[in-house]
């Protein structure tokens, strides 16, 4: 059976791949061809993470071991087949190409086609420049520094602390008397 994964980056618009690639490959084929047609080193830190429908991380499949918990299981690319955690034509991943900055392209299993196979995987649709592989740190901390003055001066005024003005209302000294208070805490 083949898969046809299409790759969209929510850092550039007009981004999209499309790789089809056999069922029973593994995600390190499947890393390989996504690298190679966006033109990306080989030699970097990836992982996909599987997605259910909102884009939520489950499950990791990692390039290398990185000395994870015992009680987790690990998937490496190089053993793990794509087939036996993709099923589902609409299924969702995250594979993130940037481990420093969690920069990352969204990918969903489109179309799969039965009793046909390919022998290496194949980019058969590549519209728009891909993001930059890596990013210059500066520029990355300006515009996260940009970012959260822009959020915390929108998002935190006089309604977000509440008023300053004092409402006797508010406090209810009577409640105070009919609470019981546990004195084994």
């Amino acid at each position: 059976m083949v898969y046809k994964f299409r790759i969209v980056s929510d850092e550039v618009d007009n981004f999209k791949r499309e790789i089809d690639i056999d069922a029973d490959a593994t995600f390190l084929a499947l890393r390989n061809a996504i690298c190679e047609s966006v033109g990306y080193d080989k030699n970097q830190m990836n992982s996909f993470f599987l997605c259910d429908d909102g884009w939520e991380k489950d499950k990791e499949i990692t390039l290398a071991d990185m000395g994870s918990d015992a009680s987790e299981d690990v998937y490496l690319m190089e053993d793990t087949v794509i087939s036996d955690f993709v099923e589902d034509e609409g299924q969702r991943m995250i594979f993130v190409f940037d481990y420093l900055t969690d920069r990352s392209f969204f990918m969903e299993l489109k179309r799969t086609e039965p009793g046909k196979n390919l022998q290496d995987p194949v980019c058969s649709v590549a519209m728009g420049q891909a993001p930059a592989q890596f990013v210059d740190m500066d520029d990355f901390d300006a515009k996260i520094d940009a970012k959260a003055a822009a959020v915390s001066a929108a998002d935190i005024d006089e309604d977000f602390y509440g008023s300053d003005a004092y409402n006797a209302d508010e406090f209810d000294a009577e409640g105070f008397d009919e609470m019981t208070f546990d004195d084994s805490i």
